[in-house]
């Protein structure tokens, strides 16, 4: 590549300076879910919809998203990738103050969808950027950025428990929040790469189907992000329900899951740069299948909650390569990262209430027997992630996040 792949040292310092901007985006984007997480309860009541009404409206975020997802390699490539990702992302953060305002079901829908919509364009901005701060620094950093998305899922969700726990009122959590956020997004962006289309480069389609390349991806994404839905949400009723556990044991479980995500997805990138993406997802498939195994197989707690750590450490790295590899699929890679959040979006959404709906025909331990066959999968569909590496040839594709690269980025 030409001047900006890299090859000065004043690249090199920009690249770098780049990599922490993004990886402050990536923690401020986290940060937004784990304070709206933490508030359900209490917006729940506020708006007065029941159980069912409740997991109606929690679908509407993932239908925003997957419905808005595709226009934004097409607002990357009419602002330019730092003003795209600056509005999007603020406009993610400023969201966050919308569903408790909701007084009813109606509302609290419409408010979800735009939180959705929202965080989903914001989503496929940035993990463009990463991907593009990745190409020009030579080795693996998607790992880590998600790593900082955990992250920041954790510091919100602390900070929506000391507030339940001091009876805050979630509008003025949230508002305060959504300030706070919003301002931090807006520095953090600052230094994040301005990649811009070059004057002749057609802008994308506004609505288009992902690419081929998009589905096989995608599918290994979904294998992830299923396990890992299916582990958040059902893993403390299972040790309750199946084992017996008390309480604050299967409290533990999902904590004890985050966590070993979070190290594991902030260690991933120096194994990806050592073994390939094929080989570390392959393992990580063996991880997480033999995982799912000691989970089916439990008949004591420590063995169960050993499984869900190895679960979360066998899917950890999964979907940041799944990023990076549809990133460097083609020329329709902006298509192409909207098709595979989109996948792994869905995959999230339908995870939890399939579980459940499988536990209720027969039983929790075979609903984790779907998720070990899912961790077998990864195994299975690994190789589609080879242009994750970074030695993987190049493809002669626009810049990730739907703009062509700058001029001096050419060959």
């Amino acid at each position: 590549m030409g001047k900006s792949g890299g090859g000065t040292a004043h690249d090199t310092t920009s690249a770098r300076r780049a990599r922490y901007a993004v990886a402050a985006v990536f923690c401020v984007h986290g940060s937004v879910t784990g304070s709206f997480a933490t508030r359900v309860p209490w917006i729940q009541d506020h708006a007065g919809v029941s159980a069912g009404q409740l997991g109606l409206a929690l679908a509407f975020p993932a239908i925003g998203a997957a419905l808005a997802m595709p226009l934004a390699g097409r607002v990357s490539h009419r602002l330019g990738a730092r003003t795209a990702l600056r509005l999007l992302l603020a406009l993610w953060t400023l969201s966050l103050a919308l569903p408790s305002l909701a007084p009813n079901l109606l509302t609290l829908c419409l408010a979800l969808f735009v939180y959705g919509a929202t965080s989903g364009m914001s989503d496929v901005t940035m993990n463009a950027l990463g991907i593009e701060v990745e190409n020009r620094l030579g080795r693996s950093i998607m790992s880590g950025l998600h790593g900082m998305w955990s992250v920041g899922a954790l510091i919100g969700s602390a900070g929506g428990t000391l507030a339940a726990q001091l009876d805050v009122d979630a509008r003025v959590h949230h508002a305060l929040a959504a300030a706070v956020l919003t301002l931090l997004g807006l520095v953090a962006c600052r230094r994040v790469l301005d990649v811009r289309p070059a004057a002749d480069e057609a802008a994308p389609p506004r609505f288009a189907l992902p690419p081929r390349s998009a589905l096989l991806i995608g599918a290994v994404g979904f294998c992830a992000v299923f396990a890992e839905g299916a582990s958040l949400d059902w893993s403390a009723v299972y040790l309750r329900d199946v084992l017996g556990s008390s309480a604050g044991l299967a409290a533990a479980s999902t904590t004890a899951f985050t966590l070993t995500m979070a190290v594991a997805r902030l260690a991933g990138d120096r194994i990806v740069d050592r073994y390939g993406a094929v080989r570390t997802v392959r393992a990580g498939g063996a991880l997480a299948a033999v995982g799912g195994l000691m989970v089916v197989a439990a008949a004591h707690p420590a063995m169960a909650m050993g499984g869900f750590a190895l679960l979360g450490l066998g899917v950890a790295v999964v979907v940041p390569l799944a990023f990076a590899a549809a990133g460097r699929s083609g020329p329709n890679a902006s298509m192409a990262i909207a098709g595979v959040a989109t996948i792994t979006y869905t995959s999230g959404l339908i995870a939890p209430s399939a579980i459940g709906t499988l536990a209720d025909l027969t039983s929790l331990v075979v609903s984790f027997g779907l998720v070990t066959v899912l961790a077998f999968g990864l195994i299975a569909l690994a190789g589609v992630l080879r242009s994750a590496d970074r030695t993987a040839p190049a493809a002669p594709a626009a810049a990730p996040s739907g703009e062509a690269a700058p001029r001096d980025a050419r060959p």
